[in-house]
């Protein structure tokens, strides 16, 4: 090839390299890491059909998902809560209108290490322990071992929920362990003996034990039946009815395929 075929090449490399990064689209997720597995999962597949879209996946928590989506800096912020007042008013006084969107259903569920023999507790015991009124495994029929609790921070919507729902807003005990990802309660809970957690139910795997709460385990059935109390919908939130790319991507989520995925991660699908 001669000196300027070769020369032409190089422009016509470097002008095909160019279009690419003009044309491609982005798409930018932050937010809870109870829907983190999700959006992770969906993203690559998504990704897969469409070349010309990059999709960057980042966790944070819920709190984390919610502000990137009043002050910019995301597309889709997902959280396992729902948006809070302050957090509205805020995004509408910066002319943000924050759109939510539910992506699946959840069951938080509370965790124990696995040489512990208690198979259930009652809403009230949770209570009793996470707020210090029982420390010792033997206050709810278990062996004389220190209860060590652990949580999830303020920027949780785990937290926020299972606050809500399991102990009626009252404050934590001030020796809890304060973890900041679902996946670090569970590796905590799984290596400490007499640890006492919570997390997504798609988070839960045989390094721990899962247990009852009020006679009921939290399942795909016992969710969407209502009987389990610790249940609570899965959003991705936008400024507004997203379009374009991102709209495609949350359309994805929610399709049949989508869907799919969401049980293959261990949640729960929003169709039959």
């Amino acid at each position: 090839m001669s000196k300027t075929g070769r020369n032409f090449m190089g422009v016509w490399l470097i002008l095909s390299m160019l279009s690419v990064a003009v044309f491609a689209e982005s798409i930018t997720i932050k937010g809870s890491t109870t829907v983190f597995p999700i959006a992770q999962k969906a993203a690559e597949y998504f990704m897969d059909d469409n070349h010309d879209v990059d999709i960057s996946v980042q966790g944070g928590g819920s709190g984390v998902g919610i502000a990137s989506i009043i002050d910019g800096t995301a597309d889709i912020g997902d959280a396992s809560r729902p948006i809070k007042n302050k957090e509205l008013n805020k995004a509408a006084s910066r002319g943000v209108r924050p759109k939510a969107h539910v992506i699946a259903m959840d069951g938080i569920a509370v965790i124990v290490h696995p040489s512990n023999s208690i198979g259930g507790l009652s809403k009230q015991q949770i209570k009793d322990i996470y707020t210090g009124k029982i420390s010792f495994w033997s206050g709810v029929g278990g062996k004389r071992e220190k209860i060590v609790v652990i949580s999830r921070d303020s920027a949780s919507g785990t937290f926020e929920t299972f606050n809500k729902l399991a102990l009626g807003k009252a404050k934590v005990r001030p020796d809890a362990l304060l973890q900041a990802s679902n996946q670090a309660v569970l590796n905590t809970v799984a290596r400490t003996p007499g640890a006492i957690g919570y997390v997504g139910l798609g988070f839960v795997n045989s390094s721990v034990n899962a247990i009852e709460v009020d006679g009921v385990m939290a399942s795909k059935e016992t969710v969407l039946s209502g009987e389990y109390s610790l249940a609570r919908p899965l959003f991705m939130y936008t400024n507004g009815k997203p379009k374009g790319v991102v709209k495609e991507f949350i359309d994805y989520i929610k399709s049949d395929e989508g869907q799919r995925l969401v049980e293959d991660v261990g949640y729960i699908g929003l169709l039959d």
